[in-house]
């Protein structure tokens, strides 16, 4: 049974996206290639790993096992790359982070510029997601550290303030509800709304307090950035709910109302996730100082 390092981190990308194809696209390796070495592998194993669905792929009981010590490996081989990479002149490897979707569009981009800029050898994997799906991962090894709101339940996880911000209401001005200076969730879920990709962390999130409400959102539009939404909001598509520190930006600019809202889910304490900080490779750990250190 021989598997090198391209074989286990190709198996732990199509377990982390319960598929194949996508698990080929996050490994960089053509679809045909992928599903030659899973086959190869359960050939070589004389057992199989995966079991194939319509709705993707999940792991056999040996496919748990191969994942768990898979992650072990690769861990380890970034470790040794990285402690290699100090003889070169400074930090090397690969950091994994998993975000929300506040932290990643408001705060991660110009701290992660000025750390790479300063750290040329290193490359960062970010992935967005739920804050709730965040923790479990981080847990389970699949991320170096994630950024969640600071209302989830972290488990034994060590957490470190991050950043704080809160969720508003953008409407266009001369909107009925403009001169609000508060509102809840539940009195807007009825109007039109404009959005980010269904997909995405925050709209998954946002359907999902909809749906406890007994009320579906109606996107009008589906969009890639808050600033986005921000303009169409002011053209009168739909309503958006987007961070406060988006809105206020976009005020400046544009024909936008901001109403705080009223939920206990709008504050948006951001915190660091870590399963230890401690036995973080050195670069994600100069990562994890280097955002704790920005104001």
């Amino acid at each position: 049974m021989l598997f090198d390092l391209t074989d286990l981190s190709l198996f732990r990308h199509v377990v982390e996206a319960g598929s194949i194809t996508h698990g080929a696209e996050r490994a960089n390796l053509a679809l045909a290639a992928a599903s030659t070495r899973i086959r190869n592998m359960e050939k070589s194993l004389g057992a199989p790993l995966l079991l194939r669905n319509r709705q993707g792929v999940v792991p056999t009981p040996a496919g748990r096992t191969l994942l768990q010590h898979a992650r072990t490996l690769l861990a380890q081989a970034e470790r040794l790359r990285e402690d290699l990479g100090s003889f070169t002149g400074g930090l090397a490897g690969q950091i994994r982070i998993l975000s929300n979707t506040n932290a990643l569009t408001e705060f991660l981009p110009e701290a992660l510029s000025a750390f790479l800029a300063k750290h040329p050898q290193v490359s960062i994997d970010l992935e967005e997601r739920l804050s709730d799906e965040i923790v479990g991962l981080v847990a389970e090894g699949v991320g170096d550290f994630g950024i969640v709101a600071g209302t989830v339940d972290t488990g034994r996880l060590e957490t470190y303030p991050f950043r704080s911000d809160r969720f508003v209401l953008v409407v266009p001005n001369g909107h009925p509800l403009a001169s609000r200076a508060s509102i809840s969730f539940a009195e807007v879920v009825d109007h039109d709304f404009v959005g980010l990709d269904r997909a995405s962390a925050l709209q998954r999130f946002l359907a999902g307090k909809a749906a406890r409400i007994g009320k579906p959102i109606r996107l009008r539009v589906q969009l890639r950035s808050f600033d986005a939404v921000c303009r169409m909001v002011e053209a009168g598509v739909g309503l958006g709910i987007v961070p406060e520190t988006t809105a206020q930006r976009a005020a400046r600019t544009t024909a936008i109302g901001i109403v705080d809202l009223d939920d206990s889910w709008a504050a948006r304490d951001l915190t660091l996730c870590i399963r230890s900080l401690k036995d973080l490779p050195p670069s994600a750990r100069q990562l994890v100082e280097h955002l704790r250190e920005r104001p």
